[in-house]
């Protein structure tokens, strides 16, 4: 039988406000546990929430981004459940009327092909402590300090067909939240985490199949490995007379499985009322259109400028706009050498590859804009070759001075000069007599074999410093004869 997959995604984004979204307590990751819990964290006796206005505009900010309906009124309400890392018995989360409703979001496939995925709705709601089962000799710790920390809950459509559409799909809600900077997107951090609904069917039913839900998925490799495998496991059930039960699904990256946590609850398990705490959530015309001035370029916006301004490719333009960082990186590079196919090279490649080996983000990056720009200024003036320019690169990276200093101190300026190229060819030509003969004699599909030999000699000989396009001319002009 063949077996279609259907995937919902539920992103919790956690908003880089200063406090937390009903205390003044911080949010600053790292601090020593319950350090960054007040009396209302703790749900004491008496304490009443206060809104953070700032986390209605980030909420805002991302509705008007995804060219979602915001809702005029919405209404924070109580999730009731009980667990140790939740003092008040509830959380404050928005039901029946979120703040952001129907949206989407354009994502670009591996085969380049663009998919529109819908959002059903984003809600405000205040993050759970956290449970530490380390160092307590068979007890577990409690630490307040994430409760209360602002979320923006960000609910997909089942639209999503494959693990592949759901890595793309949080890749680009990553770089939104980020471009908006709403979000540091720190996933190791749990500062954006993902819950995937996964269901199979029959090709061809119109019928959804029992969903289960992998919850707080942080990477997106491990979204990619958690999909596949519960695709995988959904699929082998039915196969062998079973039926899939909806339930809560762990994903263990170490044995590359999910396993049952508890059965799935509905909506009506939670005892959902709207809390009595905070008024209704009034959201002005006035201050919708205030932030849709105030929206920065969006990366799909990003890629096609990228795409007609530069003359660059589809595929560079979506790498080089991936990340808000990654493209001002680019465009402060393209602004020095003004070349921006030879900046996209070098972005892409040498200062990529450099990044990946060291684990780094293009803002810890060890070559700065300034300085790459102006090595491939020196590249295109003919100071430098190629090879020399990745030696520049190097030494940039190791934090040996600018450009300019590294290309002195190392005497790699190229030699120009046809006269001393010309003598140095003859030289090579005299010391290879044999190989000169046979290159004369040879067809041309051997010819093209043996002259890669000839440069590579030459290019020994002048110790790297020759012009290699100026060296392929002369040395042809002299074979030729």
């Amino acid at each position: 039988m063949q077996w279609e997959t259907v995937i919902g995604l539920e992103i919790h984004a956690q908003l880089s406000t200063q406090s937390k979204i009903f205390s003044g307590s911080a949010t600053t990751f790292g601090a020593a546990p319950n350090t960054q819990a007040s009396l209302v964290d703790l749900a004491m006796p008496g304490t009443l929430p206060v809104l953070n206005q700032e986390a209605v505009r980030m909420a805002c900010q991302f509705g008007l981004a995804i060219n979602a309906e915001i809702a005029e009124r919405n209404v924070f309400a109580r999730k009731n459940y009980f667990y140790p890392d939740l003092p008040k018995g509830y959380q404050t989360s928005q039901m029946d009327h979120p703040i952001v409703g129907k949206g989407h979001l354009d994502i670009t496939l591996e085969d380049g092909t663009v998919k529109r995925v819908g959002i059903t709705r984003a809600h405000l709601e205040e993050d759970a402590g956290k449970s530490l089962h380390e160092d307590f000799h068979g007890m577990s710790g409690i630490d307040l300090n994430r409760a209360g920390t602002p979320l923006l809950e960000i609910v997909s459509e089942p639209d999503i067909r494959s693990a592949k559409e759901a890595v793309a799909y949080v890749k680009a809600i990553h770089a939104m939240v980020r471009y908006l900077g709403i979000c540091d997107g720190n996933m190791a951090e749990g500062s954006l985490r993902c819950d995937c609904n996964v269901s199979v069917r029959p090709k061809g039913q119109a019928e959804f199949g029992t969903r289960a839900e992998i919850k707080n998925v942080n990477s997106f490799r491990f979204i990619e490995k958690a999909i596949n495998h519960e695709v995988q496991r959904q699929i082998e059930l039915i196969e062998d007379g079973g039926k899939v039960v909806q339930e809560t699904r762990l994903y263990d990256p170490n044995k590359d499985e999910t396993r049952s946590m508890r059965s799935k609850e509905e909506a009506n398990d939670y005892r959902y009322f709207p809390c009595p705490d905070l008024l209704p959530v009034v959201i002005e015309r006035a201050f919708l259109e205030e932030l849709r001035g105030q929206l920065p370029e969006l990366p799909d916006q990003k890629r096609e400028r990228f795409e007609s301004q530069y003359g660059l490719s589809a595929y560079d333009a979506s790498v080089l706009s991936a990340s808000r960082e990654m493209a001002d990186y680019f465009e402060q590079v393209q602004a020095i050498c003004a070349d921006a196919k030879l900046a996209a090279n070098w972005v892409m490649g040498e200062l990529s590859s450099l990044l990946n080996k060291d684990n780094l983000e293009i803002e810890q990056s060890p070559v700065s804009a300034e300085h790459l720009g102006g090595m491939i200024l020196r590249l295109k003036d003919g100071t430098i070759n190629g090879k020399a320019a990745k030696t520049v690169f190097a030494a940039m990276a190791e934090g040996e001075g600018s450009p300019d200093e590294i290309i002195k101190a190392k005497d790699l300026v190229q030699n120009t000069d046809s006269g001393a190229v010309e003598k140095l060819l003859d030289d090579v030509l005299a010391a290879n007599a044999e190989q000169v003969e046979q290159y004369r004699a040879s067809d041309e599909a051997k010819r093209g074999k043996m002259f890669g030999f000839f440069v590579g000699q030459a290019m020994k000989a002048a110790k790297g410093k020759a012009n290699p396009a100026q060296v392929n001319e002369l040395l042809k002009k002299k074979l030729e004869g």
